[in-house]
This record gives C-alpha cells, structure tokens and sequence, in this order.
C-alpha cells in the first residue's frame, strides 16, 4: 500500500545528538559563511578528531547537514548556549533535518505526553514505524539490523537532549525564553518536537 511519498531520510545514526561536534563546527560556519567549504574543512583537516576516515566522512556530512538547518541566529545561539540549551537546539535541529524524527517527535512523543502517559518504549516507536511503512517502501524493507539501529539513535539523542530519562520516563523540558523565542520564529513551531503544553 505504498504510494509516492518522498523517502525518508534515514541516515542519522551517525552519532547522536552530536553536541560536541556543533560547538567544534559552528565557528568555522561564520567565517566560512559556506557549508560544503566548513565540510571540506572538517574532512581534510580531521577536525572531529574521528578514528577513521570514514566515520569522519560520516561525521562531517551529518553535523554539517544537521546545522545547515538552523538559522544564522539559531547557530550564533547555540555557541553561546548553555549544555541543556543546546541539547533542545540539536534536538531541534535534527527533527528538521530528519522529517520521521520530526513525526515521530509530533506524534507519538509530544502526543503521550499531552495524553499523561508517563513513558516512552520502543514499542512505541517500532508501531509508528509499522504505520508509516505502509506509504514508505524504505521503511517496510528496512532489515531489523538497521530498525533497531534508527530505535537506538532515535532514543539517545532523547535521552541526551533531556527529554527521556535511562528508564525511558518522559521529561517536560523547561526550555529557556532565548530557545522558546528561536523554536517559535517557524511555522508551525518547533515547540511542537517537544514534550511540552505549550503552543505548536
């Protein structure tokens, strides 16, 4: 029953929220001004410090397409930010990079929280998988190898950006006013990505 939705990308499991690699790279996106000149910067001078050259191929392409999504603002933001800022601002980021984190933070995260369930299971997530494979062709044919790989990451960028806890509870964030300003500047707000009451 799959139709010509666009495919998903599912190329995030690279990391996770990849905190440490964004405060490494967003100063050299402002004197750059040039993304694929910041991520040939990366890759040939190693910047991210990666064992391989291939997970740093890895690395550099994926913080590099996660920042590319946020606003001059936004990134100027996240340099100053404090940690927990600037776990919302790479959740964030990676819910508008990713559109099935996206939904998946609309509609079964935000969803059971404003529902008063209290936690967020991995069954949760492999459900809102089945739903979607029935218009993704890429999401009925992933191997289980790889879905339970997209779970993990999906559930360690949560986890990082303090938004579930070990034992998989979910946090209401206390989102900063300079966050909660910069997540409402889109339409619709990216409040929306998370477990929160306020507008979206």
């Amino acid at each position: 029953m799959t139709t010509d939705a666009p495919r998903y990308a599912l190329s995030f499991t690279s990391g996770a929220l990849l905190m440490r690699e964004a405060l490494v790279v967003a100063p050299i996106y402002f004197r750059e001004r040039d993304w694929p000149a910041v991520r040939a910067l990366i890759e040939s001078n190693n910047v991210l410090q990666s064992r391989t050259r291939s997970s740093g191929l890895r690395l550099a392409r994926e913080v590099t397409q996660r920042l590319s999504v946020l606003t001059d603002d936004d990134i100027g933001l996240l340099i100053d930010a404090t940690p927990s800022e600037r776990g919302h601002l790479m959740w964030a980021a990676a819910c508008r990079r990713y559109e099935l984190i996206g939904e998946f933070a609309e509609e079964v995260l935000r969803e059971r929280f404003l529902v008063l369930a209290k936690t967020l299971d991995y069954d949760d997530f492999d459900s809102f998988i089945r739903s979607k494979a029935l218009w993704h062709e890429e999401l009925a044919d992933l191997r289980d190898s790889t879905m339970r790989k997209l779970r993990a990451t999906t559930f360690r960028m949560l986890f990082e950006a303090g938004l579930l806890s070990e034992d998989r509870r979910i946090l209401q964030p206390v989102l900063s006013a300079r966050v909660a300003e910069a997540l409402a500047q889109r339409t619709p707000s990216d409040i929306r990505f998370f477990p929160t009451g306020g507008p979206a």
